[in-house]
């Protein structure tokens, strides 16, 4: 599920990067910083990337998530840090 997750963010990254013309989101990693300290999302782009991301994973998980919500705002380190935190903050919502 982590791989699906993944490749779902990477590819909403990448059509973003499209959309606003940003070399820096032309190939991501998994290390790929989002938000925060020289992270290649501003705040933005940040919502933009999140609307775009739910949509996704409603389309190609049928499961419907709420990425930006108390939940993930509260949390001690941000979800939407990287990639990976953001994948994984993902995938535990989609257990839990």
């Amino acid at each position: 599920m982590n791989e699906k997750i993944e490749k779902i963010i990477i590819t909403v990254l990448q059509e973003l990067g499209e959309e606003l013309e940003k070399e820096s989101l032309e190939n991501p990693t998994a290390q790929t910083r989002l938000f925060g300290g020289r992270g290649v999302l501003d705040s933005l782009a940040l919502v933009s990337f999140v609307t775009d991301l739910e949509d996704a994973i409603d389309e190609e998980l049928g499961q419907s998530v709420v990425l930006a919500d108390e939940r993930a705002m509260s949390q001690k380190t941000s979800p939407f840090r990287s990639v990976e935190t953001l994948r994984d903050y993902i995938a535990g919502l989609l257990d839990g």
